[in-house]
Formats: structure tokens, sequence, C-alpha cells
């Protein structure tokens, strides 16, 4: 896995050995940034990165110019691996690790407010629901913001009747959604 475009191109990003973690493709990864580009300044915007595990799209948002990078990963072992990611780059003072599960972080979340949001749980995990519904509810993201949720094409009717809004896009087995 890699970073594909900014400062830190070209740099390889560490994956954890965990059957908890299912990486974003690189080419889904290009796929979401080609849309982001033309979405949203990422220069200088606060991000967060919700079932962060490798963190590779919070740390490709900080190549290409996020000025800050929260990541939420609960497990331990999976965290260690994001924080070396971090270290390698150099980038501990531009990026925090909250080791909490997505929906309490979302829960407790009322005093950052972020310009992007990524959340990329495993496919079949259903609290990511409640974990959109507390952003929301919280307004956790700023006004102008962006939510980008991926999922599984397995999981699209039950996306669609809680999220109540149609895939932004489908690539591969992955079903984007955009808030």
């Amino acid at each position: 896995m890699r970073i594909i475009a900014g400062k830190f191109k070209g740099r390889v990003i560490k994956f954890p050995n965990s059957k908890l973690v299912r990486p974003t493709t690189d080419k889904t990864k290009e796929s979401i940034f080609n849309y982001l580009v033309h979405s949203i300044d990422l220069d200088g915007i606060k991000v967060c990165d919700i079932y962060a595990g490798s963190g590779s799209l919070g740390l490709e948002a900080l190549s290409r110019g996020a000025a800050e990078v929260h990541f939420v990963e609960k497990d331990f072992h999976i965290s260690k691996t994001l924080q070396e990611n971090i270290t390698s780059l150099g980038s501990d003072n531009e990026c925090k690790i909250f080791r909490l599960d997505a929906v309490r972080f979302s829960k407790l979340a009322e005093h950052d407010k972020y310009d992007l949001i990524f959340a990329d749980p495993p496919f079949f995990k259903d609290d990511i629901y409640e974990v959109v519904k507390n952003i929301t509810d919280k307004k956790i993201l700023q006004d102008e913001g962006i939510l980008l949720v991926e999922r599984s094409i397995q999981t699209q009717k039950k996306d669609q009747e809680n999220f109540i809004r149609e895939p932004f896009r489908r690539l591969g087995d992955s079903l984007i959604y955009i808030f």
C-alpha cells in the first residue's frame, strides 16, 4: 500500500497483520481522492479517519495538504502499526490517534469539527449507522464538510434504508456514500 500523491507520494504504508482490517485498495483510494480534489480544498483542513486501520485515507489527505488528522482505531495492535506509519512520515505533530471504538468517539467528539471525515468500517459492521447519526446530530462535520463512507455492495439495501440515500459511486465491490 502506498501514498498516491502529495508531499509523501510513493511512500509505503505498513498494513497491520489482522483479520479486522480491510485495506482500501490504491485504485479505490485514487478514485475517492479524484472526487475530493474537485469538491473540497484539502489545504489546511482538519480530517478525521474513523475505523482508521493503517491510516491510509487520513495519511493520503495529510500528504495532499491537510493540516491535522485525527485517527480513530480501537485495536491496540492495529493502532501501533498506525503510529509507526505516522512516525515514518515525520507527522507526529499533525496527527492524533484516539483508541476508542467509533460509536464512543462519535458520541464524545462534540468539541471537534472536521472538514472531512472518512468512515471505512469493516464491511459488515453495522455500528456505522449510529456513527453517521452521531456525526450528524452532534454537528461534528463543518457545514461545508464532507463525510465519506465506504461499504460493501452486499450491504447496499440495508445501507440505503439506514442512510436514506443512494450510494454516490460503486468502485469494485465497494460502495461510496457521501454526506
